[in-house]
């Protein structure tokens, strides 16, 4: 399933700021991401071709990686029955995906996620940056 507020790329890295909002507008200007959509002033999706960066407020620093997988409640499981730090199980979110996260023996951050709906940014309180209105 494609999910308007999701890119089509596998891999989505997750990258902490204090100002999102300065460092998309950087991040624009100095390495020609284009904004997909923005959450109020907390996080802001940056495209460049068809892969995606997500921009989150006081974030992780370091490793955080987000991956879209066709089916996140097998990929739960495999990784609870491997012995993977889990954060939870599977949830479902306002914005068209179905997540769970888990933490690697290196201590680096991991999200999976599914796309259950194809949902508009505007639906969940975003607002629709040029990526998506072209």
């Amino acid at each position: 399933m494609q999910n308007r507020s999701m890119p089509v790329g596998a891999l989505i890295p997750v990258l902490g700021y204090d100002d999102v909002a300065e460092a998309a507008d950087w991040l624009c200007s100095a390495f020609g991401f284009t904004e997909r959509w923005r959450a109020g002033s907390h996080r802001v999706q940056v495209a460049i071709g068809d892969c995606a960066v997500a921009l989150a407020e006081n974030g992780p620093r370091g490793s955080n990686v987000m991956v879209r997988v066709d089916d996140v409640e097998a990929h739960y499981s495999r990784a609870r029955e491997r012995g993977a730090h889990v954060s939870g199980s599977p949830t479902d979110y306002p914005y068209g995906e179905r997540q769970y996260s888990a933490i690697d023996p290196g201590g680096h951050h991991w999200t999976f996620s599914q796309s259950i709906a194809d949902v508009a940014p505007e639906d969940w309180g975003a607002e629709s940056g040029p990526a998506l209105e072209a």
